[in-house]
């Protein structure tokens, strides 16, 4: 991969990492925002679980995602951080507010996608340039 694409690599892969992160240990202190407003009250209510422990939940696994995207399993945390952006935004136009957050991570879940992508490639590139060690030695 050239040296741009390592480097929108890097950017995509940091960013939606510590995002999600970030964004998954507020869910709780609610410093950067009340998230359990953004909760269409049918899907809690069909789990069985009050706002909060949802929340609590999704914290967990926002926090495991962004992890994961950080760790190196970089395509697989891109995939799963893309889907769960998407499950976001379903949520979002069901309660029918939230708009503007629900396109932005609808965004946000695009560019999780093309990091997957990019990961991909860069591996396939390495796994090559090792192909191409073993031959040469």
């Amino acid at each position: 991969m050239s040296d741009s694409l390592d480097r929108a690599y890097r950017a995509l892969q940091l960013t939606l990492g510590a995002t999600a992160v970030a964004a998954g240990a507020d869910k709780f202190f609610n410093l950067l925002a009340d998230w359990e407003q953004y909760l269409n009250d049918d899907v809690s209510d069909r789990l069985g679980l009050s706002p909060r422990q949802f929340m609590s939940m999704v914290g967990v696994i926002e926090i495991a995602a962004g992890a994961t995207v950080l760790s190196g399993r970089t395509r697989f945390g891109g995939l799963l951080v893309s889907a769960w952006l998407l499950g976001i935004s379903g949520n979002l136009f069901s309660k029918g507010k939230f708009f503007d957050v629900a396109v932005r991570d609808i965004n946000m879940a695009v560019a999780a996608y093309a990091l997957a992508e990019l990961a991909h490639r860069r591996q396939r590139r390495i796994a090559e340039e090792d192909i191409e060690l073993e031959t040469v030695a």
